[in-house]
Order: structure tokens, then sequence, then C-alpha cells
């Protein structure tokens, strides 16, 4: 229990982020002149303006929110929710933030923070992705949890949202960064995964309670996410993507960056290989996440990482292993991946008559294996 002068320590955090018209940069311009914000709340307008960035209006600012009572209240109704707070120099909030230029002032949360002695990667992309996207998402990131390694990402719709989802099927932690306040879930869409998330994983930001969703935050929310990972893995992005942001803060913080590589001809594989021609790390399996020296020395083992397999995955591997190479099941399950494929093409690659493929295609549906996306178009279910 937090005794009384962490609990006024808290206050004057929470105050110096509640200053109406001081920004985030202002506030570290304080925080640099000052060194924490109970010097500044003690100080005199006129010490504010010997300080770079800050105006006769923001030291206006200053001195008008020591008086108004909302900022205390508003404290403590935080204090009294279930909605934790953190801030710089507090022992849950994450020392990797601290590396970054303007680090969150103030954190908010629900659930667990990630164990940071246990690997961390980052699943972002494309928010309109492929079916092929989906599936690669889902799949890594069960693969990753099957396997110890947590996952962040933003809770967006698309690729954030399936390797999330992918995490907690395994049984995995997974924390969702919000640009809104950590109170508010957006997408609405997104609500089953965000209640999930506050009870058996975490829901994180650094902005207030009943923050709304505004544009700017959620660039800024990105280097958030790729701090608190070791790795980051771009699954599917437009040119100009948002996952780009995420990207070039992991860079700038010195973090291995993966990309899933697409087909030359989608408009959302365009950010992804103008990623790899770059110089990003290609990632093909879930094993080759084990190239980041970070969630290789995490993990504790060079062994290569397996994907999750189901029970009837497994058996059928072994059944098939016991047929002969050139087994149709075994030949109309080798032409799908995790691209949609049509009957007819299945036909011309296998050279079976189609009432074969059929069959088997009927087969390995019921064994879990292949799915129909779309009329008479297959992927594997399983990488």
């Amino acid at each position: 229990m937090e005794n009384l002068s962490e609990i006024t320590k808290g206050f004057y955090w929470y105050w110096i982020n509640s200053i109406p018209g001081v920004g985030l940069v202002k506030i570290h311009k304080l925080l640099e002149y000052f060194g924490n914000p109970k010097r500044v709340f003690f100080a005199k307008k006129s010490d504010y303006l010997n300080i770079e960035k800050i105006s006769e209006n923001d030291a206006k600012a200053i001195e008008e929110s020591k008086e108004v009572g909302y900022i205390l209240k508003d404290y403590i109704k935080l204090r009294k929710s279930d909605m934790k707070f953190s801030y710089p120099g507090k022992e849950d909030y994450p020392k990797q933030l601290l590396d970054i230029e303007n680090y969150p002032v103030n954190l908010y949360y629900y659930g667990r923070l990630p164990d940071f002695n246990k690997p961390i990667v980052s699943i972002v992309g494309a928010r309109g992705c492929t079916d092929y996207g989906r599936r690669i998402a889902y799949e890594f990131a069960k693969s990753f949890a099957a396997n110890g390694i947590q996952v962040i990402s933003g809770m967006a719709l698309g690729i954030d949202y399936y390797g999330q989802k992918g995490a907690i099927s395994a049984g995995g932690y997974s924390l969702g960064v919000l640009g809104t306040g950590a109170d508010v879930c957006y997408p609405r869409n997104n609500l089953e995964l965000y209640l999930h998330l506050k009870e058996h994983g975490g829901i994180l930001s650094e902005y207030k309670p009943n923050t709304p969703a505004i544009p700017g935050h959620f660039p800024e929310r990105n280097r958030i996410i790729s701090a608190l990972s070791d790795a980051v893995i771009v699954v599917e992005a437009r040119n100009k993507s948002g996952s780009k942001i995420t990207v070039d803060w992991a860079l700038e913080q010195g973090k291995d960056v993966f990309v899933v590589p697409g087909r030359i001809s989608d408009p959302l594989s365009v950010g992804c290989l103008e990623l790899l021609n770059e110089g990003a790390n290609p990632i093909l399996r879930p094993e080759d996440i084990y190239q980041c020296d970070l969630i290789s020395t995490k993990s504790n083992k060079n062994q290569a990482l397996s994907s999750e397999i189901s029970p009837q995955n497994e058996q059928f591997r072994h059944n098939l292993n016991k047929l002969p190479i050139a087994s149709q099941k075994n030949m109309v399950y080798s032409e799908l991946d995790l691209y949609p494929c049509a009957l007819d093409d299945l036909v011309t690659k296998t050279g079976l008559p189609l009432s074969i493929v059929v069959e088997n295609l009927l087969e390995l549906e019921l064994e879990g294996l292949v799915e129909e996306t779309t009329k008479n178009c297959y992927v594997r279910v399983q990488i």
C-alpha cells in the first residue's frame, strides 16, 4: 500500500500533465529545468519565463492550474477507481520508456504490464487487412504465445486485432496500447478483446481517463508500442502506412524490425516491400523471430520455435508420413497456403480430376486443416 508521500508525489505528476495548453514537449522542458513536478508546482511565474518554449500564456496557465480544485478532485477519483496510475520513478513505470524522446509522464493501465524478463514482440499492420494478413498475424501470434513470447499491439482493427486474438487464443499475454484513455474502448467493435485484455492481460494509455479518439494520439502511442517491445513485426502495410511510424520509432530506439513479405501486385504489400528493400529482416516463419538477439537471449533457448499444431493437424501429418509422397490428399494439401487458392487452380496444379480434388478438400475441411474462405477458394488453417 502506498504511503502518504507516494500519494502526494503522484498528485504532482498528475497535476503537471493536467495544465491546460501545456503539452508534453513543454512539460519536459519544465522537468529538465526544475528536476521534478513538485518543484515546478512551487516555483514562481517569473521562473517559468526563463525556460525555452514557455510563453507568458503558458506561465499564466501553470499559475492558474494550482488554484483550481478539479485537478485534485480528478486525482482522488482516479485513485479510488480500479485504474492503475504510474509515473517516472514509480516502481511499476517501465524503464524502457525513459530511453525515448518525450517519454510519457503519466501512465494509466488496467490489468498488468508485460514481464520485461520475458521476450516481447509487437505485431502491427493494416487495418483493412486481407485474409492472408489476418491468418499470418493470428497464427504467428498464437505460436509466439505458445512459446512464452508476449504480444503487444494497438488494439486497432485488422492486423492489431488478429495478432492479439492469436496470442490470447494460446493462453498468452497481450497488452493493448491505446490512443484514447485506458477506459475508452476504441474501436467499439473490439469490445470483447478490450474486456479480455483488461481482465487477463493489460490495457495501457498515456492519456487521461475519458480521453476520446484524437487522430494525433495514435501516431504518438506507437513510440510506446515499439519501446516496450524487443522486436517489431509488420504484417501488411500500404505505402505511407501508419505502421511505418512504429518502424521509425523502433529503429530510433535500436529495435529489430521484421517484415512479412507479400505479393508485389498487392497494394497492402507496398509498405512491407519498401521496408524489406531498406534492409528490414524478412520473417517467413514464427521461428525466424529468434534472429533477434533480445528475443533469443530472453527465451534462453537455441532450438527453433515450432508453430502451435492442433491435435488434428498433428495426426494428419503423422498419417501423411505413412502415405506415398504422391498421395492425392497430400498433393491437394501441399498446393495450399495462406493465400486463397481457387478450386480450378487446384485442379490445374495437382493434375487431378475435379471430383477427386473436391473429395480430398472435403476430408481436409473435416479434419480442420483447410477452410473455404469464399465460394470455391481454399486456404490452409495452420501454418
